[in-house]
């Protein structure tokens, strides 16, 4: 193996890890500040030049729609991770729940520049079908195969009625959406 082939594998895995970073500091800031937020915040949390931000994402769509597709694919690793590593099925679903949750209060507060006329923004919603409806289905298969809940939930119907849910929780100081959520979860529970 030649030294410049032998010396890329690493660079590639810091570019990886340098970029994780910067997506999660933007994607804390965009839930704290607002997807508005200055660049130089976002560099400051990641702790990069703002010039790295721009090198990376030239516009400000192009920075949100990578951290929409960011959280998709962490949200999407999560469940195949969580079933294999937790205690029952039904656990692991809670756990992905509470994680899709989190991960709808930061959408919705990306929803104004997601109606944008961006081309960029056009297949978003796609995507997070075609990456999440299946990761949550496998979820709601293992749990309803172990008996824990009810068989024969849409994975798409139920990911709607948790998004529903979450409307306007991130405006509403007096609505606690997680709590309602945790109402549906137990609700799917079959009675022992």
């Amino acid at each position: 193996m030649n030294d410049a082939g032998h010396v890329a594998q690493p660079r590639r895995a810091d570019a990886r890890r340098n970029k994780e970073t910067l997506l999660d500091a933007a994607a804390a800031i965009f839930v704290a500040s607002g997807v508005e937020a200055p660049i130089r915040d976002i560099a400051a949390k990641a702790g990069v030049g703002t010039a790295t931000i721009y090198r990376h994402f030239p516009t400000r769509a192009d920075l949100i729609i990578a951290v929409y597709r960011h959280q998709v694919e962490a949200c999407a690793e999560a469940g195949p991770a969580l079933l294999a590593g937790g205690a029952t099925p039904y656990a692991a679903l809670q756990q992905w729940i509470n994680q899709f949750v989190d991960f709808l209060v930061t959408k919705h507060g990306l929803a104004a520049v997601l109606q944008s006329k961006d081309a960029g923004f056009d297949a978003l919603h796609a995507y997070f079908l075609d990456r999440l409806v299946p990761v949550c289905s496998q979820l709601l298969d293992a749990a309803a195969g172990a008996g824990e809940i009810r068989p024969g939930l849409e994975a798409y119907e139920l990911m709607r009625g948790v998004g529903n849910l979450c409307i306007g929780a991130e405006s509403d100081p007096r609505y606690n959406a997680r709590r309602l959520v945790e109402l549906l979860i137990a609700g799917l529970r079959l009675p022992h």
